[in-house]
């Protein structure tokens, strides 16, 4: 059975076709958010704090890390992006102790946030463009981390979901060509958005049975791409999950601090026997007790995890 293992200095983390669905927190990502870049020019990282901390606490097992900011004062990522992923790398595993997914479309990024981490981070991204695959494979290989293989290539992505499929099919054989083993590939097949596609949930549920029993490769997703331009996204989101994972999906890319979300998550796990006599969903319902008498999501979250004799994630900073 496919199990893609994730490291921290101190946690594990396993994605698997029988393992409870994996949320990789996305919101230490400037893409969208000026404030945050803003922020991240001046050599302010109180919002990466906050945003660690808070999808930690409320469920999140890795955290993506992004580091992808054009500076007004220099506008050449290759140059910029460096050295702001390891800071941010050592900042955010100084502060949590979940597995970190290093996230750029920089090379020079990618291996100085690898470089930096601890433990066994997944990488993201490699996809079919021979460029990117001739750039990214080989750091794969280098520091023996998994990566998520993302299904386009030099013609773009396909609306065709066998096209899809044959780029990730591509991916897969040409990591084997590196010795990267299957289970190592964590394949986004691309989610369209149902708002302009009106089979995009279609595609992407027998995209992911089709990749776990022809490739057996572990799967992943950007969850919110389904909703996108739509009214009451959260709503869209919260059914897609679900359907995912009963189609096969093992992870997304999502934002944790969203309860209806994640309340949905974890009744698929429940659903799904991923979550042995419901114990998660259990605690879970604690929380929502006390956020439906107005506490905030991420406290009480943390403070059912504190009750519990867990942590929510937290660890001492280094001096």
């Amino acid at each position: 059975m496919t199990r893609t293992v994730l490291e921290s200095k101190s946690k594990t983390v396993v994605i698997g076709f029988d393992e409870p669905f994996c949320v990789i927190g996305e919101r230490i990502n400037p893409t969208g958010r000026k404030k945050l870049a803003a922020e991240l020019e001046a050599g302010d990282f109180s919002t990466v704090e906050k945003d660690a901390l808070e999808q930690v606490a409320c469920g999140a097992m890795v955290l993506d890390v992004n580091a992808g900011v054009v500076y007004n004062s220099n506008p050449d990522p290759n140059l910029t992006e460096p050295p702001l992923m390891r800071q941010m790398i050592e900042l955010v595993q100084g502060l949590v102790d979940v597995p970190l997914c290093i996230d750029s479309s920089v090379p020079g990024a990618l291996e100085a946030g690898l470089a930096a981490a601890e433990g066994r981070p997944l990488l993201n991204s490699v996809t079919g463009e021979e460029e990117r695959l001739e750039a990214i494979l080989p750091l794969v290989k280098k520091y023996n981390v998994p990566v998520v293989a993302i299904s386009n290539d030099d013609t773009g992505i396909s609306e065709d979901p066998e096209v899809r499929f044959a780029v990730a099919k591509k991916i897969v054989e040409r990591a084997a060509d590196f010795g990267i083993p299957a289970h190592d590939i964590v394949v986004d097949p691309l989610v369209m958005p149902v708002g302009a596609m009106g089979s995009a949930g279609q595609q992407v549920f027998a995209l992911v049975r089709k990749l776990r029993e022809e490739l057996g490769v572990n799967t992943t997703c950007g969850a919110s791409n389904i909703s996108f331009g739509l009214p009451h996204r959260h709503g869209i989101n919260a059914a897609f999950l679900p359907m995912a994972i009963g189609a096969g999906m093992t992870s997304a890319i999502m934002n944790p601090v969203r309860p209806v979300e994640m309340e949905a998550i974890r009744a698929a796990n429940f659903l799904m026997n991923h979550d042995p006599n419901g114990g998660e969903w259990i605690r879970f319902a604690r929380v929502l007790e006390q956020v439906e008498a107005g506490t905030p999501f991420a406290e009480a979250s943390k403070a059912v995890a504190d009750a519990s004799g867990g942590r929510g994630g937290r660890r001492r900073r280094r001096a």
